[in-house]
């Protein structure tokens, strides 16, 4: 596998990473978090302008046509700036399943909103009980009027606050845990009986549980076929997971940088306590496990674009999946001992990054979920 950037995606990552250094700095960061919105309007502006919104869809839904490989180079760029702007919820959840099970309609309506930044999306699928398994689906869509009422409560949807209408899954057939019978249906975040609790996550994202509430959506708010919206949910999940595990190298690597400098200016006995040998090797250890990282962020985001079966596409992600979280709390844990007591101070940076690396690692399957998945593909 070649692990090398066109000049076209390390062109682009590296614009993304100039425009943060120089207007996304951690003290502007600091502001954004501690907003009421909780994300920056005009750096959600900028990103549509730099083209981010457009890039994994379709050239003729306005888009760039690009893949999960195109974007690796991007989402190393957000997480080296820690971004809590809700760039995945919107393209590579919410706009990806519009973009997959919508109509011509469907996608003409909401995709080139999207692309230019006037709207946000997110996927309210997570309900209590339902752990990892996608299939764990209880809220309730009725046929009622020529259209859908919606009933039921989503849980840690992450950029619901933030999104002007929300991807909901809900069942119109079967029980609770079975594969047949989930549906999609697109509805408006401040439609009449959608109730948000919002809330701050541990890594500064804003989330929230949702409560639907007899909520009436036309006929036309379903996406693609009744009943048979799980096989687009797999793949919309595990596309956003490769695209997880490239945010976490650039985490990683932002952890490493920060800690090396920290290694090479706090002296201990007259001298830089990056001269110590245990620690230069305790240094190398978390480089090394960035680099293995890297080389599975790369094989599930290629994964996520070319696999021929869906068992392949998930075997891949899985086992990315598996070594990022290894790699995630062995860099997070590493970076905050080797800063001593100041590493856990809300003014460190890496203090910042130990929690995202922490949510990257449960976030899409936890260790143990991906261990057995992979197990039973294999």
């Amino acid at each position: 596998m070649n692990f090398d950037q066109t000049e076209e995606q390390q062109l682009l990552a590296d614009s993304v990473r100039k425009f943060l250094a120089r207007d996304y700095d951690f003290e502007r960061r600091k502001k954004i978090v501690a907003s009421a919105e909780g994300y920056s309007e005009p750096v959600w502006a900028m990103f549509a302008e730099m083209g981010l919104t457009s890039l994994p869809f379709a050239a003729d839904d306005g888009g760039f046509g690009g893949g999960a490989v195109d974007m690796m180079g991007v989402m190393e760029a957000i997480g080296e700036g820690l971004v809590v702007e809700p760039f995945l919820a919107t393209t590579a959840l919410g706009g990806r399943l519009i973009a997959r099970t919508g109509s011509a309609a469907q996608k003409k309506a909401i995709l080139p909103a999207l692309i230019e930044g006037r709207l946000k999306l997110a996927f309210a699928q997570t309900e209590r009980g339902s752990r990892y398994d996608l299939a764990h689906v209880a809220t309730q869509a009725k046929r009622a009027g020529g259209g859908w009422q919606l009933d039921g409560e989503k849980c840690v949807v992450l950029g619901a606050p933030c999104a002007d209408k929300l991807v909901v899954s809900a069942r119109t057939a079967g029980n609770t845990a079975d594969e047949k019978g989930i549906s999609l249906l697109l509805v408006d975040r401040e439609a009449p009986g959608v109730v948000l609790k919002s809330y701050r996550t541990l890594d500064e994202q804003r989330a929230a549980d949702i409560e639907f509430k007899g909520v009436k959506v036309g006929a036309d708010a379903l996406l693609g076929a009744e009943g048979g919206a799980l096989a687009a949910i797999e793949e919309a999940v595990d596309f956003a997971t490769a695209l997880i595990c490239s945010e976490a190298v650039g985490v990683m690597k932002s952890a490493n940088d920060t800690t090396l400098e920290y290694l090479k200016t706090r002296k201990q006995f007259g001298v830089p306590i990056g001269t110590f040998q245990a620690l230069q090797h305790r240094m190398v250890d978390m480089f090394v496990a960035t680099e293995q990282a890297r080389s599975m962020a790369c094989l599930a985001a290629s994964k996520a674009d070319t696999a021929e079966n869906a068992d392949d596409r998930k075997r891949a992600v899985s086992a990315a999946k598996i070594r990022i979280a290894e790699a995630c709390r062995h860099v997070a844990q590493e970076s905050v001992q080797l800063h001593g007591g100041m590493g856990m101070t809300e003014e460190l940076k890496v203090s910042h990054s130990f929690r995202r690396l922490t949510m990257i690692a449960q976030q899409f399957g936890d260790l143990e979920y991906h261990l057995e998945r992979f197990s039973r593909l294999s």
